[in-house]
């Protein structure tokens, strides 16, 4: 459990860490709209600016969406499965498509990044656009993050595999927990009454 937390708290901290660039994207944004509207002088990197911001705050959130179990599923058969059952499913999945299109990722994101570095390659977009290599790097940086998350969330399959119920989570976001069935209906009041009493 320690290595799945550590690997947790990484994916956490960068998550967090990339969540300030919504502060920076919202101030190249109203600095343009600024410049363009009040002062008539629009600016020429604003746009760039404001695409890679954005693109980069996405990206390398992917890790922490993943460790915290907060990606978007289609799950409307498999949460019905036994436990174990969704284990199982989930390690082969992981194991069939998820690493090998990360590796892909890592792969071909390094080169894509190697390119336009060695190119010094610039926005095509804007006269005189900044560089463009740094935002091409985020893409096998995030893709490196998810293939280390990847394995904690492989490791929680594992263990669910083993020991019949999910290992827990970082308690950083919890989900609203909607009852599939009577018994899971169940549990959850009588989860509700013991806190209660207590």
């Amino acid at each position: 459990m320690r290595f799945i937390f550590f690997i947790d708290h990484i994916s956490t901290w960068v998550g967090k860490l990339f969540a300030w660039s919504i502060l920076l994207l919202t101030f190249v944004v109203s600095y343009e709209v600024f410049m363009r509207y009040v002062l008539g002088a629009p600016t020429t990197w604003a746009y760039d600016t404001s695409y890679m911001l954005y693109g980069t705050l996405f990206m390398m959130s992917g890790a922490y969406a993943l460790a915290h179990n907060a990606h978007v599923r289609a799950d409307v058969v498999s949460r019905y499965f036994p436990t174990r059952m969704q284990a199982g499913l989930e390690l082969v999945l992981y194991l069939l498509f998820f690493f090998p299109g990360i590796i892909a990722l890592v792969w071909s994101g390094w080169d894509f990044f190697g390119i336009s570095f060695r190119q010094d390659e610039h926005s095509s977009f804007t006269p005189g656009g900044p560089p463009i290599w740094p935002y091409k790097f985020v893409i096998p940086a995030c893709a490196a993050l998810l293939a280390l998350q990847g394995m904690a969330e492989v490791c929680r399959c594992i263990l669910c595999l083993k020991q019949g119920a999910w290992p827990r989570r970082l308690g950083d976001v919890e989900e609203i927990q909607v009852p599939v069935n009577k018994q899971d209906e169940i549990d959850a009041v009588e989860s509700d009454n013991g806190e209660g009493r207590s």
